[in-house]
């Protein structure tokens, strides 16, 4: 691991101007992505800013009444919140089927976010990869591919988000607040991750130098009624080979309201628009939902090992809406 100067900031002016002094330093949240790769040499701060006694740890009602989630809340502390459980439980769902339980606890909102793939291609330094060495290949294309992308990758790179919370926040039209030197902006989770094209190594609309400071979620009455599935290689501790975040509103029988989205797919958290669009108005059944995850998947251009994806991504939404279906009728 290269020798780096580690500093805690107090204040987000304090943690900018130290950002803004040394190009290559880095925030450090919960560090269980960056110091991760900082071991096998894909990240070489010099400098790690540690963010975590800002006062970002806070989650709190917005007026209108959605949900304001502070950028350095832990994991743990977000999926247990009762404002999160009772307004948007899938995303509460999510953060639960991350990681471990000693992972969450250390584990921030804003780290999530911006956590990297990981292609094993990405993360051994030995072989080329486009997202890590511009320009040096994809050897995933050709090798080992079998949990990667089968929607909007490029030639240039076919490596998959492996965020489960990224995925929920994604379905509920969540924005992403920064601060800059500049002032404070803000991304909607929708602009935040860059398509991949020919620059894969450019992953999210965040200005240089930029700190998360909050994540918003809008007021969205559908997702009182929402849940998340992952489906994965072993029952625990183990990255999504699909997953699906989704809430339903169905009244008389016919879909009034629905949020889709997909992980474990793309490059980024995945919202499923085609599907959506053919799930609104129509009737809620599982001729329905099939059209639905037909449409969104008809953009798919799996590789040769993982074409399973599709079929498993297909079944997955089928079932799910199924499942909310089933319980507001009850």
């Amino acid at each position: 691991m290269r020798e780096f100067a580690y500093d805690r900031a107090l204040d987000v002016s304090g943690a900018l101007a130290l950002l803004d002094a040394d190009p290559d330093a880095r925030f450090l949240g919960g560090g269980t992505n960056l110091v991760d790769l900082m071991k096998t040499g894909v990240e070489r701060p010099t400098r790690l800013v540690d963010v975590r006694e800002l006062p970002l740890d806070g989650i709190e009602v917005t007026a209108d009444g959605g949900l304001r989630i502070g950028a350095t809340v832990t994991n743990s502390d977000l999926a247990a919140h009762p404002e999160v459980r009772r307004r948007y439980p899938a995303l509460a769902q999510a953060v639960l089927a991350g990681a471990s339980g000693q992972l969450r606890n250390m584990a921030t909102v804003g780290g999530n976010l911006l956590q990297r793939t990981r292609c094993g291609y990405f993360t051994d330094v030995t072989k080329p990869c486009n997202k890590r060495v511009p320009g040096s290949g994809c050897p995933a294309i050709e090798g080992e591919h079998h949990n990667h992308a089968v929607l909007g990758a490029s030639e240039h790179c076919v490596a998959i988000h492996p965020s489960d919370m990224g995925v929920a926040l994604t379905a509920f039209d969540a924005v992403v607040s920064y601060q800059t030197a500049d002032g404070p902006g803000t991304l909607p989770l929708a602009d935040f991750y860059l398509p991949v094209g020919d620059t894969p190594h450019r992953e999210t609309a965040l200005p240089p130098g930029a700190l998360i400071t909050h994540v918003t979620l809008p007021p969205a009455p559908v997702a009182a009624r929402s849940r998340y599935r992952k489906v994965r290689e072993r029952a625990s501790y183990a990255f999504a080979i699909g997953s699906v975040a989704a809430a339903l509103d169905v009244r008389d029988g016919l879909v009034h309201d629905v949020r889709l989205a997909f992980g474990a797919v793309a490059s980024r958290p995945w919202r499923a628009t085609a599907a959506e669009r053919v799930l609104t108005g129509a009737p809620a059944d599982a001729e329905t939902f099939a059209a639905a995850a037909d449409a969104e998947l008809a953009a798919a251009k799996p590789l040769p090992h993982n074409a399973y994806k599709v079929t498993l991504m297909r079944n997955l939404v089928v079932a799910v809406l199924t499942e909310l279906t089933e319980e507001a009728a009850r």
